[in-house]
């Protein structure tokens, strides 16, 4: 692998192995809206301004911020995304935005905080289990204007000129991870660059059609390889009409802007012996081609004022469009969205769409989870403060002492923060934690 990297600008050997002697550094991003305190004497990202180093690495799974949402445990240089995106788009409003290749989430998740509530983030993941994560991940997150898919990118590619911008953060032959990542060594190969770059460019050209003239495609790895980096911002320029994107980048971050060598695309490389963080690459084309015309289907239906006068207690707005799911439960999207989801739903798979707000019963509405988590829920529901270690059995769904609780659905809150549903029965407790999200670890 070292060979392929003598000669690229930036690239100093010596320092890039000493580098790799030293321990991987820890960082998190804050939730602009979910205010905890939490690493607030942390030194901050310099091309984040939610993002924080951390001294050493906590047990973030017995952490009630964690899993509050109130920060998102990222990689610091995939962080750069926030500055990208903050450079290369006019504004926040109105964009339809697709995250390809999104699980975990830590891309999604620093999406939906840059965009204003008029956009629309698709975040998907062709794998089911990866997906899974990534729904727990923007449920936590909170947000309405963040939908879940499962799909492949061709089933994206059917809906020509829909996106103003599509973040490609490609599965890769991983190099740029090797300091935190043992596997990732052990798994490395030339012949796996190879795969990857062709894979790559097969992800690419699949839904590049959704992009809509004018659109944005920014396309990430963790890799090294120049096979897998400036190699694919070249194929883009020789396949399709495009024109790369350069942003300021001020010398002292450390952060090596290059060309591709036949187009002269600009990317950002990040060395961990030049900036505190892992390796990393980006880079942000536009598309000189193509269509930014949607025939939206007609909106079929109005809404049930039923669901409406049953759930509309749970959401800050009630005046939004309540959607059922294929499991039964009922979901809160924003009006502007409900064309968006005419056209959307013929072809791709939601895992979540908008807030799921539960479903009704015979006697009263079954609050669904999200909605402790959302930034979106009423202020006034009945909550319940607990103290970490109250917090820390509820999420592992164990009882919890509390006294004098009039019956009825409370969200558990610590230091104002939402955790999940229980249901007071006057005696005890019923916990309604997906069993999925329960933490495993013993606490100390």
């Amino acid at each position: 692998m070292l060979e392929g990297l003598r000669g690229l600008r930036g690239f100093d050997e010596e320092a890039f192995l000493a580098a790799h002697e030293r321990p991987a550094v820890t960082s998190v991003r804050l939730h602009a809206l979910k205010h905890s305190g939490a690493f607030s004497d942390a030194d901050v990202v310099p091309w984040c301004g939610e993002g924080r180093y951390l001294a050493e690495r906590p047990v973030f799974t017995l952490d009630p911020f964690y899993h509050a949402g109130a920060y998102y445990v990222q990689e610091a240089s995939s962080m750069f995304l926030d500055h990208v995106l903050k450079n290369v788009l006019p504004d926040n409003k109105n964009l339809r935005v697709l995250d390809l290749c999104a699980a975990p989430g830590g891309k999604s998740t620093l999406i939906a905080s840059l965009l204003d509530k008029s956009s629309l983030l698709i975040s998907n993941d062709v794998i089911r289990s990866r997906a899974s994560i990534l729904e727990e991940n923007m449920t936590r997150w909170g947000y309405m204007n963040t939908w879940v898919t499962s799909n492949d990118p061709r089933d994206f590619g059917k809906l020509e000129g829909y996106f103003d911008v599509m973040v490609v953060d490609a599965p890769c032959s991983g190099s740029g991870l090797f300091r935190k990542d043992a596997a990732a060594l052990n798994e490395w190969s030339e012949g796996n660059v190879h795969l990857c770059g062709q894979r790559q460019q097969r992800i690419i050209a699949d839904v590049w059609p959704a992009l809509k003239e004018n659109g944005i495609l920014v396309y990430a790895t963790c890799s090294y390889s120049q096979e897998e980096d400036e190699a694919i911002l070249d194929w883009l320029g020789t396949e399709f009409y495009t024109k790369g994107l350069r942003v300021d980048v001020p010398a002292e971050w450390g952060i090596v802007e290059t060309e591709s060598p036949a187009k002269k695309m600009n990317g950002y490389r990040f060395f961990p012996d030049k900036v505190k963080g892992e390796g990393f690459f980006i880079g942000a084309v536009q598309k000189l081609e193509g269509t930014d015309e949607i025939n939206y289907p007609k909106i079929k239906k109005e809404n049930d004022k039923r669901i409406k006068e049953q759930a509309g207690f749970l959401l800050k707005n009630p005046d939004v469009r309540y959607v059922q799911n294929a499991d039964k439960n009922y979901a809160a999207i924003l009006p502007e969205h409900v064309a968006d989801l005419e056209l959307l739903q013929k072809l791709v798979y939601f895992r979540k769409l908008g807030l799921e707000l539960g479903m009704p019963s015979t006697k009263e509405w079954l609050p669904a989870h999200d909605v402790a988590l959302s930034v979106d829920a009423a202020e006034g529901l009945n909550y319940i403060s607990v103290n970490k270690e109250q917090a820390l059995r509820f999420l592992k769904k164990e009882e919890i002492l509390l006294d004098n609780i009039e019956k009825g659905w409370y969200i558990i809150r610590y230091q104002g923060l939402g955790q999940g549903w229980v249901k007071s029965l006057g005696n005890r407790f019923n916990n309604y934690l997906p069993k999925n999200q329960r933490i495993r670890m013993e606490i100390e």
